[in-house]
């Protein structure tokens, strides 16, 4: 029987966070209108939550189809490739995360039905089908896209432009154009996570012809794509609060320091090991980043 902690370690804990920020965010921008509730909230948790436990699984099985997984990777464990699951445990955790995830949306669309109108649902029902289509595609079939140098596009899509504007469209029954700025900035970090992923796999990649971005550009040009990324998406953020947000909302530049100096250790070393370890400084710093944008609309509310 397989072990609670070797699906845990599956299930990719630091990729939560990840997915968890954008809906933080959206949800934010949507109290900052007066639009949040929180049994929303939770449902687009839920969601959220059960298609990145999918698009998980669903990357471990194709990069071990692939043999993207060879024995010289670097980084965490992963589970199939170490024996700790066999495809058989992976397939039945991909059913269930799709079929949850599945039923999650239903409930939360019922949940917002009368916030959304019926061509609201619809387009918000298509689009949920669409994110649990391009996590199983990412990695699985015949040509997945994420061997093509295509998963940033799509990162950008579903954790930044999607991610954050769809939740916010959850709440609020309609999108608005002013939500696209941390939505793009959201969007950008989030891409800075998959680049420092393949930054750090890049050798075994290479290797296996998956034909990531960081194969296509080099190391040097993905170091220097990943600081573009950061800084931008911190300007993004902050031309959103100088427009749009308050004055309690510049608490995410708390997070700014701890992301600029990962910009330098990317630029500054040669360090592998150091490169590693920076996927998981990206994805909780703007997990942070996130948390602090929300405490600050909070604090707003609250005063």
């Amino acid at each position: 029987m397989v072990s609670i902690a070797t699906w845990f370690k599956a299930g990719r804990p630091q990729t939560l966070a990840l997915s968890f920020a954008l809906i933080i965010v959206g949800s934010a921008v949507a109290a900052q209108v007066g639009c949040f509730r929180v049994l929303t909230f939770v449902l687009t948790l839920l969601t959220t939550l059960f298609l990145q436990l999918l698009s998980n699984f669903c990357n471990d099985y194709g990069d071990y189809e692939s043999g993207a997984d060879l024995a010289g990777r670097r980084g965490p464990e992963r589970m199939l490739a170490t024996g700790g699951l066999t495809t058989t445990d992976v397939k039945r955790a991909m059913w269930f995360c799709g079929v949850s995830a599945f039923v999650a949306g239903v409930l939360l669309l019922f949940s917002v039905s009368d916030t959304l109108g019926l061509e609201g649902v619809l387009f918000m029902f298509g689009l949920g089908l669409l994110s649990i289509a391009a996590a199983i595609a990412y990695t699985v079939g015949k040509h997945p896209y994420g061997y093509m140098g295509l998963g940033d596009l799509s990162v950008f899509l579903f954790f930044g432009l999607l991610g954050v504007a769809g939740s916010y469209t959850l709440f609020a029954g309609r999108p608005s154009l002013s939500v696209f700025l941390p939505a793009t900035a959201i969007g950008f970090f989030s891409i800075g996570v998959l680049n420092m992923n393949n930054l750090r796999d890049y050798d075994s990649d290479l290797r296996s012809g998956k034909r990531t971005l960081v194969v296509r550009l080099g190391t040097r040009w993905s170091r220097l794509y990943q600081a573009a990324l950061v800084i931008l998406g911190l300007c993004i953020m902050g031309c959103y609060v100088a427009l749009f947000g308050t004055p309690w909302q510049w608490l995410f530049l708390i997070a700014a320091p701890r992301l600029l100096l990962h910009v330098r250790t990317v630029l500054t070393t040669q360090d592998h090991d150091v490169i590693a370890a920076q996927l998981k400084v990206m994805a909780v710093n703007t997990f942070l980043l996130s948390l602090l944008f929300a405490a600050g609309t909070v604090i707003d509310k609250l005063i």
